[in-house]
């Protein structure tokens, strides 16, 4: 029990959680690479049949645009300065904003992990 209350007042070192932090994310390496891979397809299937424009001047968004609001709307900010014009957009941001969501609910989890599994290893000064 004494030990218990020494290894929770030791000091984590950065090295040690980022170490888990990588070996917990190669561990998912296969998964976070399909999720990536979703994302390439659902941002082009935008570009090809979402109708991107750009809400200020309502002309169609260019590739490069196109990525910017992917990748914001996979992290759930949503600026609103591009839109989807179609019916087949609008349900591949929705599909883009849960992928967003497991991509970061990963890293959390994998950080969340990291520091736990570090704070149980590291060793206790007296």
């Amino acid at each position: 029990m004494e030990n218990a209350g020494k290894a929770a007042d030791a000091p984590l070192r950065a090295r040690h959680v980022f170490m888990e932090f990588a070996r917990t994310l190669w561990y998912l390496r296969v998964f976070l690479a399909s999720l990536l891979a979703i994302f390439i397809v659902l941002s082009a299937a935008m570009y090809y049949a979402g109708g991107p424009m750009e809400a200020g001047t309502r002309t169609p968004a260019s590739p490069e645009l196109t990525l910017y609001f992917c990748s914001i709307t996979a992290l759930t900010i949503g600026y609103g300065d591009v839109i989807p014009t179609t019916t087949v957009g609008r349900i591949d941001s929705i599909l883009l904003g849960l992928v967003g969501l497991l991509i970061t609910g990963i890293i959390i989890a994998a950080s969340v992990r990291a520091i736990q599994e570090s704070s149980q290893r590291t060793p206790n000064h007296d």
